[in-house]
Formats: structure tokens, C-alpha cells, sequence
């Protein structure tokens, strides 16, 4: 079994705390249902899904702007508030 380690994706990724934030974010999608950018076989848990996702570089920098598919439930969200009936 091939293990991945942060040196990995460092090569990917130079800057760890964006490297950390973009994992994270991944990780996330991912554990809401997202559907992996790479074959899952070891049923590896999200955080780890992410971070092969990253070294492999189905995943980047083009995360934390947005241009990247996400979860499912997160394509429903809109940025404009419900409105609301005020009470009578």
C-alpha cells in the first residue's frame, strides 16, 4: 500500500497553509458527497481521499477560488437571502 505524506503534495501545492486549507476544504466536499476526482479503492477516508486527490493534482490551487465542482447538496446553495412574511 502507497502511502501518501504532506511532502507529496507539497511538490503540488509549495505553500502548507494553503496546502492545509484546500485539503481541508476537499476533505469536506467529499464527506458530504462529492464524488472523488480519483479511483477510491482503498475506501480511504475524505482527508486522505483529499490529500491523494492533491498529490495526484486532480485538485489545486483552483480550489480556493471557486472554479472547482463541489458536493452535490453545496450546487443548491444559493447567496440570496429567503424571504420572509412579516407578521401580521
Amino acid at each position: 500500500m502507497a502511502r501518501i505524506t504532506v511532502d507529496d503534495c507539497l511538490k503540488k501545492i509549495p505553500n502548507r497553509f494553503q496546502l492545509t486549507l484546500i485539503a481541508s476544504i476537499r476533505a469536506r466536499q467529499l464527506a458530504n458527497g462529492a464524488e472523488s476526482m480519483i479511483d477510491n479503492v482503498n475506501e480511504d477516508k475524505p482527508s486522505v481521499l483529499a490529500l491523494r486527490e492533491i498529490a495526484a493534482g486532480a485538485i489545486g490551487l483552483e480550489l480556493l477560488t471557486g472554479n472547482q465542482p463541489s458536493s452535490k447538496d453545496e450546487s443548491q446553495v444559493t447567496d440570496e437571502p429567503e424571504e420572509q412574511s412579516a407578521p401580521l
